[in-house]
């Protein structure tokens, strides 16, 4: 018996610690193509309101467009756009950021500094919350704006409970639909700025973050959670904690740092990846390369009529249909984040050129290279901006994502409105009582509580 757990658990270590494939298909897209894309959208002009983007006339708006984007309109991969793909452009949503956030990013944002230490890494100085640098210059220009996109403006807590819950469905290169329900809570424990909660919490001593997550189905994959904690230190922490529990051992794991590049309960988006913003590592040891800033399209409003997948999307691709919304062109600023020199030795990506929304500094769409600089991912981040009780209006109130893996022809889909109800989640005090227990959804002890 006691072999047979220990067979057991070596096998969910190394299951969960596996790296993802980078080479199941060719690659046809590399790194170097971005210089051609920088030069062909220098001059974008603009899009008329009204416009409706298709097949037939989409090269007209490719400057409009990241490159991860024109490529599935190319059809150079096995994912490819629609046919009957429709995209109406409308007017741009304002807002993205409620009066606190901005209040803080006038008070401290002058005051946030850096040093770059002997050994490379990066050292943010007197941050106290909102937007760090909100207006980033020259030096490390790059890595200032990845700092902003790795605290982009986020509510200080948010829920899917059993009655608002999250879908994601895993899509293989077949057709095949996999869904999974989740329930989750990501919060703020350190800088937080939203009216009505203090500026931090003493349950989890040294984060500013916590991201707790536990699947409810597939029947055989219920109670498994993943718990990440960020810290305010990260010189002393260069990668987050992250905690598994695992079921059948009624225990946690914890990952080791080279679990940055596994997938998240094997779905298409790494631990790196998992986040609304599109970057989900430190400020210590990676950085980024500023690119230009562009107009680019995405969907900034829109309803859930993406809580029901394929009704709701443009299938084989999961595209969103035009009853979500229509689309806008929005400014954002590109950024290519990558690790630092000395740390990039057996990374996953090579580059993570983000798409970032200058309203909320969420990136907005992410391209994702392998350790070959070739194109593997791309990711769309659909940042919607609503009006929150409690929080303000036109701000940040939910995302759904499509995860395409283009070189192994695999797909994973996220709402987190994925419910029956088509239920939003809960942000801030709308969330119920319960899920304010920072101890049970911000601690590696609550883990323990599982299946109690």
């Amino acid at each position: 018996m006691k072999n047979r757990w220990g067979l057991l658990l070596l096998s969910v270590v190394v299951a969960l610690c596996l790296t993802p494939s980078l080479s199941m298909a060719d690659a046809s897209t590399d790194y170097s193509e971005m210089a051609d894309w920088m030069k062909m959208t220098a001059n974008q002009g603009s899009i008329p309101e009204g416009t409706t983007i298709t097949m037939s006339n989409w090269q007209q708006y490719k400057q409009f467009m990241p490159l991860g984007m024109i490529k599935l309109f190319q059809g150079v991969y096995n994912w490819k756009m629609p046919q009957d793909v429709s995209m109406t452009v409308g007017p741009m949503t304002e807002g993205g950021v409620p009066s606190t956030w901005v209040a803080a990013t006038e008070k401290y944002g002058p005051q946030t500094s850096f040093k770059i230490l002997p050994n490379g890494h990066y050292l943010l100085e007197n941050y106290h919350g909102g937007t760090p640098f909100p207006n980033p210059q020259d030096p490390q220009k790059g890595w200032k704006i990845m700092v902003n996109a790795y605290y982009a403006f986020v509510p200080a807590l948010y829920v899917n409970a059993p009655e608002n819950y999250a879908t994601v469905w895993a899509i293989d290169k077949y057709g095949d639909v996999a869904p999974s329900t989740l329930i989750l809570t990501y919060r703020w424990t350190d800088y937080i700025t939203d009216a009505n909660f203090p500026t931090k919490y003493d349950y989890s001593p040294g984060t500013w973050y916590a991201e707790w997550a536990m699947q409810e189905t597939p029947e055989q994959a219920r109670y498994t959670a993943s718990l990440s904690m960020f810290y305010t230190d990260q010189e002393a922490h260069p990668f987050p904690d992250t905690f598994v529990f695992v079921p059948a051992l009624r225990r946690s794991l914890r990952l080791s740092a080279s679990s940055r590049c596994s997938p998240v309960f094997g779905f298409d988006w790494t631990y790196d990846d998992a986040k609304t913003n599109g970057f989900n590592g430190t400020t210590s040891i990676y950085t980024g390369d500023y690119l230009g800033n562009r107009k680019i399209l995405t969907l900034a409003h829109f309803n859930t009529d993406g809580a029901d997948l394929p009704a709701g999307y443009d299938m084989p691709l999961a595209w969103p249909k035009p009853s979500w919304g229509k689309w806008e062109v929005r400014p954002m600023i590109l950024d290519d984040v990558h690790r630092i020199a000395s740390e990039a030795p057996g990374y996953c990506y090579s580059h993570r050129v983000m798409y970032i929304d200058l309203a909320h500094w969420n990136g907005d769409w992410v391209d994702l290279y392998d350790s070959n600089a070739k194109l593997w991912k791309s990711i769309a981040y659909l940042n919607d901006i609503g009006n929150v009780p409690g929080v303000g209006n036109n701000v940040w109130d939910g995302v759904a994502s499509m995860a395409w893996d283009l070189q192994n022809t695999h797909m994973t889909v996220w709402s987190g409105f994925g419910n029956q109800w088509k239920r939003k989640p809960y942000l801030d005090n709308n969330a119920p009582k319960e899920w304010f227990n920072g101890v049970k959804y911000a601690t590696p002890s609550g883990l323990m509580q599982i299946m109690r």
